[in-house]
């Protein structure tokens, strides 16, 4: 089975989606553009008579007030896509390192509105239930205002009280000579 993705993003709203999946022979073509709501349209090739349907997806306004770089973003973002990855299909820089939901390097704090967040595994529930998310595996609810975060605070309040003497300090050679292994 080969599958193959191609997203694009554009239009007056900053979201026309273009799927395009290869099954075997057949292939598979979704197109959603955003006009009221972000709106999909099924084709399919090869098929003289295709049914199309169409299924809402809700987009949301989110707010990124990044505190280290002292600038505020605004975009919108379909609830099924993560936060992180639209931004940066628009080209706006946000931090972030594993992008997988295991570090705090992309945590915020929200300050209004919901995000889903199922596979984020660098944050405790406790810290969940305090308005902490990460914004690489974050996905809009709601309209949403998020503040980013220290990560080192974050990676503190998150595992602090497993080290018993404090924080521990950062060692830059051993980081540099395990940078060098990869």
């Amino acid at each position: 089975m080969q599958m193959a993705t191609d997203l694009s993003i554009s239009s007056r709203f900053g979201f026309s989606l273009l799927r395009h999946f290869s099954h075997g022979s057949r292939r598979h073509r979704f197109a959603a553009k955003t006009k009221a709501e972000l709106q999909s349209t099924v084709e399919v090739s090869g098929h003289s008579a295709a049914p199309a349907r169409t299924a809402a997806v809700q987009v949301h306004r989110v707010t990124v007030n990044d505190r280290q770089r002292g600038v505020v973003h605004q975009f919108l973002v379909p609830e099924d896509q993560y936060i992180l990855h639209t931004a940066e299909s628009q080209e706006i820089s946000l931090p972030f390192a594993c992008r997988h939901g295991c570090c705090t390097s992309c945590a915020v704090r929200v300050k209004s509105g919901k995000i889903r967040q199922p596979e984020a595994l660098g944050i405790s529930a406790e810290l969940k239930s305090k308005g902490y998310a990460l914004l690489c595996v974050g996905f809009p609810s709601s309209d949403i205002e998020v503040e980013t975060q220290d990560e080192d605070e974050v990676y503190w309040l998150q595992f602090g009280r497993y080290f018993a003497r404090g924080p521990i300090e950062r060692d830059d050679y051993a980081l540099e000579l395990a940078m060098g292994d990869e």
